[in-house]
């Protein structure tokens, strides 16, 4: 029986992953939070791949405050990059295989098509840096490692997008919502899905996206929470990302292009409209 190293798990996607993992055949999973493995703690690591010696290790642990990051480059850096550098190196020495989760934010903002994984990188906020410098760290350290760049993460569980416009429109009679950002919402249950079925097949090592199908802005991806959930006393106004400043720059198109994961999995994403509908239905 395999053994599986989970990190990270209470967050919103570490926690589905520890649902979703117990599901597969021959998998014995150990997890960790927060407070019992705090992965900037190089000594705690390694006592815990010492104690567990997993086949496979999942790193959902990271510092996803993206505003709070302009604030705190060096803490981000710290855990986002100096650390999970040292998780890969770490899983290598015990031969385990490595999946860490990045960022669309990595991307260089130029481009208006879905972006491939081979597009250039150039990221233009602290926490995005973070990341990609995790990356770099990752594939030197466990060249074998996978890697999945994502964004728009939602999920049943914690703090996100979906949760707070459905809280929001309850509340409120009005709200503002960006429309000049578009990009891909992924629900967390279909991530980890896709992701435990990376490792489950052994597929290639290396940097591949994943997001649900299709694309849309914050403001129309708000009507729609709005529309299932069937909020009908707030009335929602789109505004340009000028409108609603924040201390860190996001980009305007960050769709992710998923041929690769697909033709790895044999299976196309499902459209976010429908993974949407599916994660409403368990609130």
């Amino acid at each position: 029986m395999k053994k599986l190293l989970v990190l990270g798990v209470s967050g919103q996607l570490g926690r589905i992953m520890i649902e979703e993992s117990k599901a597969m055949n021959n998998w014995r999973v150990f997890a960790y939070t927060r407070s019992q493995l705090d992965i900037t703690d190089g000594e705690a690591v390694e006592e815990a791949f010492a104690d567990v010696d997993p086949d496979l290790c999942i790193n959902c642990a990271a510092y996803t405050a993206v505003d709070r990051a302009e604030h705190e480059p060096d803490k981000a850096m710290s855990v986002n990059g100096t650390s999970a550098g040292r998780l890969a190196a770490m899983a290598r020495k015990h031969a385990s295989a490595f999946l860490h989760f990045s960022t669309d934010y990595v991307y260089a903002n130029k481009y208006n098509r879905p972006l491939l994984e081979t597009d250039e990188t150039d990221p233009e906020n602290a926490y995005a840096q973070s990341k990609l410098a995790g990356e770099r760290a990752i594939l030197e350290a466990h060249p074998d490692a996978h890697i999945i760049r994502t964004g728009w993460v939602y999920s049943e569980y914690g703090h996100n997008f979906v949760q707070s416009m459905i809280r929001l429109g309850r509340e409120r009679e009005q709200l503002k919502v960006v429309y000049d950002q578009i990009g891909g919402p992924t629900y967390a249950r279909d991530l980890a899905r896709a992701s435990l079925n990376l490792l489950h097949i052994e597929a290639a090592p290396g940097i591949y996206n994943y997001a649900n199908a299709g694309a849309t802005s914050w403001y129309d991806f708000c009507l729609a929470i709005h529309e299932l959930v069937g909020i009908e006393t707030c009335a929602v106004s789109p505004i340009t990302s000028d409108g609603y400043p924040s201390p860190a720059k996001r980009p305007h198109f960050s769709v992710l292009n998923t041929q690769k994961i697909a033709k790895a999995l044999n299976q196309i994403p499902r459209h976010w409209r429908m993974a949407l509908s599916h994660c409403l239905q368990q609130l």
